[in-house]
């Protein structure tokens, strides 16, 4: 064999190890996305369970608010619906970014509902309400941790997806920019 085709050889060779471990490293910064993901859909699960708990003590309490009731919970139907899309694939841009807009009508409406405890004096009374109420801020300031978590491992990976020889491999292998929250 001549040199020529030994640096032929070797070439295909490093060109080879060097697909192997692109597509590896981009697969396991994809797995950190759904890692990262599975983090933040147990705190939207615990946060659906307070707000249930949070309503069922508040429906008998204030009955002239049932529509401000419902609206939290159709945005966290919503919300539950969106999670169960992205958890089956939490790289893919669009359910990631319909949840997005899930979150922020759940935030809205769910900040009605606490400014609307507020006002109502005669609830100050019910301290099984206010634990309630802390429990659920403490899985809120948890849930915006995982949110970022979740964002910084979207960054990293597309970073890593939109470098240029990865790049290459990327659109080869369908490796498409994922989204943040």
């Amino acid at each position: 064999m001549s040199g020529l085709a030994w640096f032929a050889w070797g070439l295909a060779a490093l060109l080879l190890f060097w697909g192997i471990g692109a597509y590896n490293r981009v697969m396991s910064l994809r797995n950190a996305i759904a890692s990262a993901f599975a983090q933040l859909d147990t705190h939207l699960n615990e946060r659906a369970q307070l707000c249930n708990k949070l309503l069922d003590l508040l429906r008998p309490l204030l009955p002239n608010e049932q529509a401000t009731f419902a609206a939290l919970e159709a945005a966290q139907a919503e919300s539950q619906t969106l999670a169960q899309a992205v958890r089956a694939r939490p790289c893919s841009g669009d359910p990631v970014a319909s949840l997005a807009v899930a979150h922020a009508v759940h935030a809205a409406a769910l900040t009605r509902v606490m400014s609307m405890l507020d006002h109502h004096a005669e609830l100050r009374e019910h301290s099984e309400l206010y634990a309630l109420m802390d429990e659920l801020k403490l899985v809120e300031r948890q849930r915006s941790f995982a949110r970022q978590v979740f964002n910084q491992a979207v960054g990293v990976y597309n970073h890593a997806v939109g470098q240029f020889p990865t790049r290459v491999l990327a659109s080869l292998y369908g490796f498409g920019e994922a989204r943040s929250l």
